[in-house]
């Protein structure tokens, strides 16, 4: 399969567009420039275009889901992260969060462009499953609402009191509460997480006969729902509210990224079908 596509030829200009936008979003923070949300939300949805069609380039010429390298996630972790904030500016207008968000699809769009192997790969005959394709994306679009709702305990660390800008170009409202929508994002990143693990655990039972099999990356699928699910259950127990709560979300979102990049450094991986080439 070709090491030159389309698709990577296009990293760059997709890097460029997203760096563009979050450029435009850290603007638009400064009062003098709130004409800047326009060019923003413009930017932000061409590197998403360009994003996804890099994807469906990609499907369309190896003939099969783009998902088996890590260099093929990078791509669509960066559209789910990138759809996830449009949909939240369309709906909340929180642009106040469109500064992290470019910011993450760009860096991981510049990880995808450092992969030095960058050749698609053949599907083994247990991944060609109906389950694929539902599965990885799920659990992606997981990772994105994890990555908004982090993004959210990091502004809460910051300026934990709500924030009172009176831009309704930036925040949607005259005041924003970060820690309820940081919540609001963690139960809905959870929500997919659970519903991927489930996904996973049928797929398992019809391709090896169990439901589980104590795969390293099932482990810390595992770990990372355990962590999120503390959190959830943390929130209705008095003491931990605010800052704690924001450190939990950061510590899952950690979890989470080991478990989707640092799966290479267990001396099981090489066993792994989880484990990204």
């Amino acid at each position: 399969m070709s090491r030159s596509g389309l698709d990577v030829s296009l990293v760059p200009v997709v890097l460029a567009v997203y760096a563009s936008a979050a450029l435009a979003y850290g603007l638009l923070w400064s009062s003098r420039f709130r004409l800047a949300k326009i060019p923003a939300t413009v930017l932000m949805s061409v590197g998403l275009g360009l994003n996804l069609f890099q994807i469906v380039y990609r499907w369309v010429t190896i003939e099969q889901p783009p998902f088996k390298t890590l260099y093929e996630s990078l791509l669509l972790l960066a559209v789910c992260i990138a759809i996830v904030y449009l949909v939240i500016e369309g709906v909340y207008r929180l642009r106040i969060l469109g500064l992290p968000s470019a910011l993450g699809a760009g860096a991981t769009v510049l990880y995808a462009f450092l992969q030095v192997e960058k050749e698609a790969v053949n599907l083994p005959a247990a991944l060609q499953s109906g389950w694929f394709i539902p599965h990885v994306v799920v659990y992606f679009f997981g990772y994105a609402a994890l990555f908004v709702g982090t993004a959210a305990a990091a502004i809460y660390l910051l300026r934990p009191a709500p924030i009172r800008l009176g831009r309704r170009d930036l925040t949607g409202s005259r005041e924003i509460d970060v820690e309820g929508f940081m919540s609001s994002s963690v139960r809905f990143g959870f929500v997919l997480l659970t519903t991927g693990l489930l996904m996973g655990a049928f797929w398992a039972k019809a391709a090896w006969g169990d439901y589980w099999v104590w795969d390293p990356k099932e482990t810390w699928s595992l770990v990372t729902w355990l962590v999120y699910a503390a959190y959830l259950h943390l929130r209705f127990m008095s003491g931990w509210k605010g800052r704690k709560l924001a450190v939990v979300a950061i510590v899952g979102f950690a979890a989470v990224m080991f478990t989707y990049l640092g799966m290479n450094v267990l001396p099981t991986a090489e066993s792994s079908l989880h484990v990204y080439q």
